[in-house]
């Protein structure tokens, strides 16, 4: 199973296995990692699981696709950055072994 590292605005890190198949957010929700509101559920409806992708993985992760759902919301989200993503919106696969993500200070 894959481990995630999330790593909370002061610093604090959360090491975590996520089944494939879950999403980034899922993992921090099920694992109870401070930081990821996730107030819509994953719907990408709220932007309130935001994080920023470690650049050792930005070109495996990628960036939102311009003009989609994701890039919309991402529009809402407190202080977002060239590598912003919404974690709802990342699919565990066996290559995220080692995933870095940090959290924005606040999601709203």
């Amino acid at each position: 199973m894959p481990k995630i590292t999330y790593i909370e605005h002061n610093g604090t890190a959360h090491t975590v296995q996520v089944p494939v198949g879950k999403s980034v957010m899922q993992g921090a929700i099920n694992n109870n990692v401070p930081g990821i509101d996730a107030d819509c559920g994953g719907e990408c409806a709220c932007a309130t699981c935001h994080v920023y992708i470690d650049a050792a993985w930005l070109d495996r992760i990628g960036l939102p696709v311009p003009g989609s759902q994701e890039a919309s919301m991402l529009s809402f989200a407190a202080v977002t950055q060239p590598d912003s993503r919404l974690s709802c919106q990342i699919e565990v696969a066996d290559d995220l072994d080692g995933l870095v993500v940090r959290m924005p200070e606040g999601q709203h």
